[in-house]
């Protein structure tokens, strides 16, 4: 007899404020008919908004075409993806195809292990940083306090301050054979790197013959107003992982490395059943061609703008840091961004509190000008209530 009490969802998040029934654009709408306005685009992964007609059909023609054969046989949509990720990222370089961010980054770590060979297997990542909660992206997060409950975490993976290049360069050591860094820590913060750190690094890395991996997983494709994050730094790295807005929905990853790179793997050391899949790979052809079409790179940099210049017009708002449209809001002392968010959700606007005193925006780059106008002037209604 079934209990009629019983969840049949495993505990691993908190309980749901709301249940989102369909979306639009930038919007949302509830189970119970309310409609919101989200700029969070789940986490950073429906960049061309809810429900975009070019990605839905591409779905809905592939469904109907072929689902899945296995990668023991070739498909079409996944090597013109494969094709256009290469030249977005200055070409030469191969694409793994994964289901989600962590499995690209997975995906990276046992290619450097590889690469590096045996006795040079080291990861070093940032404090602050987040690469996934598979055991191995749980270890090159730079986050402890999220390590505990599963230790003992798989060997291999160093951390150091967020930034500090001296701090890096003293970690290299002869076990090492990557460095892995986001060049916005979003989970951490919101904090970009700096252009000084970027350059350092790929120099670095140079000198000590390492990898530079660089993880997009939620930074790429147009979010912060540049292809890859990594590109406002002018440096160029040897791996470069993605997902989030690959799919605008759709769960897929990318990890792509440079030619000389990616020939350390040979058929059997990694595989996926259902990595580049037809219909993930049809999802993120549209994605891509849709970018394309539309500058996403360009859009983002006009959110990023019109955000910060009417957010910084708020006297609760102190700092709005973040390259493009990846943005912290980090509030007046005396505001608790998680009572924020509570308050924003109750108001029908979608954000995250991404720290104790700062709000995450990530909207999705079709936003329009009066959603953003709404958007700031909820977020004003509720800070003046708050201070």
């Amino acid at each position: 007899m079934t209990n009629a009490s019983h969840q049949p969802l495993m505990s691993t998040y908190p309980a749901p404020p709301v249940v989102f029934e369909r979306g639009e654009g930038s919007l949302l709408w509830d189970t119970e008919g309310k409609q919101y306005l989200d700029l969070l685009s789940g986490l950073a992964v429906t960049s061309l908004g809810h429900s975009h007609p070019a990605v839905a059909e591409a779905v809905a023609t592939q469904a109907k075409t072929l689902l899945h054969t296995s990668n023991l046989f070739g498909t079409i949509p996944g090597p013109e993806v494969a094709g256009t990720l290469d030249r977005l990222l200055g070409g030469g370089g191969k694409v793994f195809f994964a289901n989600s961010g962590a499995e690209a980054n997975e995906c990276a770590i046992k290619l450097a292990r590889k690469w590096g060979g045996r006795g040079r297997h080291v990861v070093v990542s940032a404090l602050g940083s987040f690469h996934g909660r598979t055991l191995a992206t749980l270890h090159a997060t730079g986050q402890p306090q999220k390590h505990e409950a599963f230790q003992p975490l798989p060997d291999g993976f160093r951390h150091v301050e967020w930034n500090n290049l001296e701090a890096l360069s003293n970690a290299i050591d002869p076990t090492v054979s990557a460095v892995l860094l986001e060049p916005v820590q979003g989970e951490g913060g919101v904090n970009p790197a700096s252009r000084e750190y970027f350059e350092g690094v790929r120099k670095l890395c140079d000198e000590r013959q390492i990898l530079f991996m660089v993880d997009e997983v939620q930074t790429g494709l147009g979010r912060t107003g540049e292809w890859f994050g990594h590109q406002h730094f002018g440096v160029r790295p040897d791996v470069v992982t993605m997902a989030k807005a690959l799919g605008n929905g759709v769960p897929i990853g990318a990890c792509w490395a440079l030619d000389h790179v990616a020939e350390a793997f040979v058929p059997g050391d990694h595989a996926t059943t259902y990595g580049g899949q037809p219909l993930a790979a049809a999802a993120a052809r549209a994605v891509l061609a849709t970018m394309e079409q539309i500058d996403a790179p360009a859009l983002a940099r006009e959110v990023g703008k019109s955000f910060t210049e009417a957010l910084l017009d708020l006297p609760q708002v102190v700092e709005v840091r973040g390259l493009g449209a990846i943005l912290a809001v980090e509030l007046q002392e005396g505001n608790d961004s998680k009572e924020v968010t509570r308050l924003a959700l109750e108001q029908g606007l979608v954000v995250n509190a991404v720290t104790p005193s700062a709000l995450r925006l990530a909207p999705a780059l079709i936003i329009t000008p009066a959603e953003i106008a709404k958007a700031v002037t909820i977020l004003a209604s509720i800070l003046g209530e708050q201070s």
